[in-house]
């Protein structure tokens, strides 16, 4: 099957989160598995090609109608972990990808509706038609739309990653690309609800794709009957026949205590104690004190609002009350959040139990989970969550909301029907401080008084299997019913 997956990311070229390590981690997967896989992104000028291959021209040349206008675009190519990446360069006096970075310029929306256009054109080329589009995220919701006005009857999977992000956009957007305003701008396809200047691409992308999925069960489970649909609920109830949720994966390759570089001593369930000298080496980079009675509470995360970030500023003051060690490595877009773990940094500054890094450094992430005893997860919401799935094969302890693939990946270790084998860390429901410190308060206590059983939450979890591999089936499967679905 040649199966393209369409993005605004791919790790390692292009990263901002989750995105670009789903894109990397199950094309990788797909390719393995014996499929023909590209992915398709922008040609940014902040892509980190450092340690790649220098992408090449290809021969194909688009010209992309946008806005009355036609487009130039270079297409690019480079080849990674067994598939191919293309890369649309336009030449626009706009720049549309020539900003530094990914996200975040007042014409996002513009931006990522001509990708989406350019992909259109560059998909159903004769020459390059893949059996199976995979569309991820608001960027890429045109295209499903785009192909079924065109009745080019390519089969599209469509992916929610987070439906607090949806894509609403000015209305004549949607003539900038081609589409008749008239039929497109309805209440069911892509118009905003009681807002007739304003279109919703991700609800475009629910309508016109062939299939839908989110990145955990639970997750669409909520999506579709909690206030976590963000107003998408009606739209996903009635397109239910062909929604679903897949767990996302890690890549095990990167992912590894047995292997990993970025770590002061390798590891694995058979030499458990080992992970010893990476707490020790946490302790050294962090300059927190050397202490035998004190477990390590670690936080890796954005500082968003998302994330809860309230519970984790409580989190690490309560997790210090309790008598643990604290790092955090986390920074935040929001100026309000960015200057309340400022605050939080200058007051614990000369602590010799706490340390805050706010800032992303890939380094300190693999050796604070290869380090910390815990982590602290306590999202408001959150679609799979990669954090609890590679603390976890760390032999770190998740301390976590039950929500979206939280709820999916972790079984409370004394509150679940699952065996005792099965259970790996610890749940709380409500998003209140009560909650937290009671869940907080039994890791600990488990750490401090019974160390054997403390040890076997941490086996249990790296014993489990959360690599790309079924996940890359179920997607497999899932494109197999977006085939049948056009033939029907």
């Amino acid at each position: 099957m040649h199966i393209a997956l369409v993005s605004a990311e791919c790790a390692p070229l292009a990263k901002a989160g989750g995105l670009g390590d789903f894109v990397q981690g199950l094309a990788g997967e797909l390719a393995r598995q014996g499929e023909r896989v590209e992915v398709i992104l922008p040609a940014y000028d902040s892509l980190h090609l450092s340690a790649l291959p220098t992408p090449q021209p290809l021969a194909l040349t688009l010209k992309v109608p946008f806005r009355g206008s036609l487009i130039d675009c270079q297409l690019l190519s480079l080849s990674l972990d067994g598939y191919d990446c293309r890369l649309i360069a336009p030449h626009t006096p706009q720049r549309f990808f020539q900003r530094g970075r990914i996200y975040g310029e007042p014409d996002d929306a513009e931006r990522f509706a001509f990708f989406s256009r350019a992909v259109v054109e560059y998909v159903t080329q004769p020459t390059v038609r893949p059996d199976v589009l995979h569309c991820n995220d608001w960027q890429t919701g045109l295209i499903p739309v785009l192909l079924t006005d065109q009745n080019a009857r390519l089969p599209t999977c469509y992916s929610l990653h987070n439906v607090g992000y949806q894509g609403w956009v000015a209305a004549e957007l949607l003539e900038w690309v081609g589409l008749d305003l008239a039929y497109w701008l309805t209440a069911e396809r892509l118009a905003v609800a009681g807002d007739p200047h304003r279109a919703n691409l991700m609800q475009g992308g629910i309508v016109a794709a062939d299939v839908v999925n989110t990145v955990s069960p639970r997750y669409a489970w909520e999506i579709q009957n909690t206030e976590q649909g963000m107003g998408l609920q009606p739209l996903l109830h009635r397109h239910r026949y062909k929604f679903g949720g897949i767990l996302n994966g890690i890549d095990a390759t990167v992912w590894n205590p047995l292997t990993d570089v970025q770590i002061a001593a390798h590891f694995g369930p058979e030499t458990l104690p080992r992970k010893a000298l990476n707490r020790q080496a946490l302790r050294v980079r962090c300059g927190l004190a050397e202490t035998d009675t004190r477990p390590i509470l670690a936080v890796v995360s954005r500082l968003d609002r998302q994330k809860g970030v309230d519970l984790i500023a409580h989190g690490l003051q309560r997790g210090l009350a309790y008598g643990a060690q604290i790092v955090l490595l986390g920074s935040a877009l929001e100026p309000a959040i960015a200057d309340r773990f400022a605050a939080l940094q200058t007051h614990w500054a000369t602590h010799p139990h706490v340390h805050l890094e706010l800032s992303y450094d890939e380094t300190l992430a693999h050796l604070i989970y290869a380090g910390a005893d815990m982590i602290l997860i306590p999202s408001l919401y959150e679609p799979c969550g990669l954090t609890q799935l590679i603390a976890m094969r760390y032999g770190t302890v998740p301390i976590a909301r039950r929500v979206g693939g939280l709820a999916d990946t972790i079984q409370d270790a004394n509150y679940s029907t699952a065996p005792f084998l099965a259970r790996n860390g610890y749940l709380f429901d409500e998003p209140t401080r009560e909650a937290l410190d009671e869940a907080l308060a039994r890791a600990i206590t488990l750490w401090r008084e019974h160390p054997a059983y403390f040890s076997q939450l941490r086996l249990n979890g790296m014993r489990a299997d959360y690599s790309w591999q079924q996940p890359a089936r179920a997607y497999r499967a899932l494109y197999e019913y977006a085939l049948q679905a056009q033939v029907c």
